[in-house]
């Protein structure tokens, strides 16, 4: 596989995997306000967390589209570390608001 396909590919299967983190906070969203107003409060700092970490990763994905060679290693490098970290924190979320 040619680095153009490679670069390709992980950039379609990322913006997929965004699309459902994307939903999934959603659904996460929906159960805490469906649990009631003291539920809502106490994962809002939560869902801002998963919402900034998403955030974070869609901006570094945005970077990656436009980089080539070893600049495209490293920001490819930040992007699997950031979505390392919001499914720690989407699993950690999923937990706590499923209670």
């Amino acid at each position: 596989m040619s680095s153009n396909q490679e670069k390709s590919a992980f950039e379609k299967k990322m913006a997929a995997k965004m699309k459902a983190w994307n939903a999934e906070i959603e659904k996460l969203e929906a159960r805490a306000e469906e649990a009631g107003a003291d539920a809502e409060i106490r994962y809002r700092d939560q869902l801002d967390t998963l919402r900034a970490k998403r955030d974070s990763l869609r901006d570094k994905l945005e970077r990656l589209h436009g980089q080539s060679g070893d600049a495209w290693d490293e920001v490819k490098s930040g992007v699997d570390s950031a979505w390392h970290e919001l499914q720690k924190s989407l699993d950690k979320a999923r937990e706590r608001i499923s209670k």
